[in-house]
């Protein structure tokens, strides 16, 4: 019987501790996430003074590859340290209202942005270089983007590939990732 009470309260805990925190705008909460004003030039100059990179994460309520995401994919040890440890997150709600001012000074509401912005999916991941030009929208600022939910291995990828600034080289992101999984990297 004790042994049977043991195994079942740590299905119970097992459970609660892979349990994703919901806020009350409906979207994925992490520890790793930073609440913020939205103005993107102040958030770079934060993420740049903590010596991270800028990383603005597009979610929407109820949208299930971005519960996937937070389920699956970001509370692995090694992608859940590359975020706590490398990168400043912003989220940004897909159809939301909070004001947002982008890196050109223009302020507008979460939705309206990402209407700017071109963005069509959830999730959809935009990286930021360290410097922004003056008169740049966060759509032409970005290194890399993101749309849709991917498994581990390509997200990890991703992020050492910003981080080492993949983007200035003469190799792609896809390459980058296909070289990673030839040296042992899994998907």
């Amino acid at each position: 019987m004790k042994r049977v009470l043991m195994t079942l309260l740590a299905v119970i805990w097992a459970g609660t501790a892979a349990a994703v925190t919901i806020g009350d705008d409906g979207l994925h909460k992490t520890e790793w996430m930073h609440d913020t004003f939205k103005d993107l030039r102040e958030d770079l100059a934060e993420a740049n003074a903590e010596g991270k990179r800028l990383l603005v994460m597009i979610e929407q309520r109820g949208c299930i590859y971005c519960t996937k995401m937070h389920e699956e994919v970001y509370p692995r040890d090694d992608i859940s340290a590359l975020l706590n440890d490398n990168y400043f997150v912003v989220q940004i709600n897909m159809f939301g209202d909070v004001e947002i001012t982008d890196f050109d000074g223009e302020s507008m509401s979460e939705k309206d942005a990402i209407r700017r912005w071109g963005v069509m999916f959830t999730p959809t991941l935009m990286f930021f270089p360290e410097e922004v030009p003056e008169g740049v929208t966060a759509e032409d600022a970005a290194v890399a983007v993101m749309p849709g939910a991917f498994g581990p291995g390509t997200t990890r990828n991703l992020l050492a590939w910003v981080l080492e600034h993949g983007y200035d080289g003469d190799e792609n992101f896809q390459k980058y990732h296909a070289r990673m999984l030839e040296q042992g990297g899994t998907d």
